[in-house]
C-alpha cells in the first residue's frame, strides 16, 4: 500500500496531508458508509483495469464540486490507484469561486488562471509529474465531461433534488456537503472555507486509503 512517506505530491500539500489518515475517526459512521459504496464502485473499476470516472456535481459548480473534483485526483495519486479521472458539473452555470480557489490554494494546491472572463479557467495541479485539472463552471453535460460510463457524486441538496436522473451516469452517489458559501462576507468565511476544504480532502483520502488497503 503507498504510505504518506513518497513525496508524491507537492510538500505543502503532502505536509497539509499527513495527519488525514489520524482523523478518519472524525468521519460519522453513517457517512464511513457512504463513502465505502463509492469505495466499491471506483475499486472494482480498478481490478476490471478499467478507467474510473467521476463526475462531482453541485448546483452551480462553484465551490463544493470543484474541492472534490481535485481532492479526488490528489488523493488517488497519494495512494498510487491508477485510471482514476474526475471531472465537475452543476445544474447551472456561474463560475469557480474565488473563495474556493483561495482555500485550495492555502491548502498546497497550485492554482492559475488562464483566462480571465466572468466564468474564468483555471488549471489545478496538486503534484510533481501530474496532470493539472482544468477547471471552470460548467453544466454536468458539458463536453469536457464525460457522456456515459460515469459516476456521478451529488454534493447538495439542491442539485439532488433538481436533478434526479443525471444522464449517462451508471451509479449515482449522495454525498452532501454543508455550502460555505453561507458564511461570505463574514468574519467565518476563511475558517469555514478551510474547514470544507479539510472535510471533503479527509473524506476523499479516506476513499482512497480504504482502496489502497483492498489492493
Amino acid at each position: 500500500m503507498q504510505t504518506m512517506t513518497d513525496l508524491v505530491l507537492f510538500e505543502k500539500l503532502n505536509d497539509y496531508c499527513k495527519t488525514f489518515e489520524k482523523e478518519f475517526h472524525l468521519i460519522p459512521t453513517e457517512r464511513k458508509e457512504q463513502l465505502r459504496i463509492l469505495c466499491q464502485y471506483i475499486y472494482q473499476k480498478y481490478i476490471d483495469k478499467k478507467t474510473a470516472k467521476v463526475v462531482v456535481i453541485c448546483t452551480h459548480n462553484s465551490r463544493r464540486s470543484h474541492i472534490g473534483q481535485l481532492w479526488l485526483v490528489a488523493a488517488a495519486s497519494f495512494y498510487n490507484i491508477t485510471h482514476v479521472k474526475s471531472y465537475s458539473g452543476g445544474t447551472e452555470t456561474t463560475a469557480f469561486n474565488p473563495r474556493s480557489v483561495a482555500a485550495l490554494r492555502r491548502a498546497g494546491f497550485e492554482i492559475v488562471t488562464s483566462e480571465e472572463s466572468d466564468n474564468p479557467i483555471y488549471y489545478g495541479a496538486f503534484g510533481f509529474s501530474q496532470t493539472p485539472q482544468k477547471m471552470f463552471s460548467k453544466k454536468y453535460n458539458h463536453e469536457a465531461n464525460p457522456t456515459e460510463g460515469f459516476a456521478a457524486i451529488m454534493v447538495c441538496d439542491s442539485a439532488n433534488e433538481t436533478c434526479p436522473i443525471v444522464h449517462g451516469a451508471e451509479k449515482r452517489f449522495t454525498i452532501m456537503y454543508d455550502d460555505p458559501k453561507a458564511f461570505d462576507g463574514t468574519n467565518l468565511e476563511t475558517e469555514k472555507y478551510d474547514e470544507r476544504v479539510r472535510q471533503i480532502g479527509r473524506e476523499m483520502f479516506y476513499v482512497m486509503n480504504f482502496i489502497a488497503m483492498l489492493k
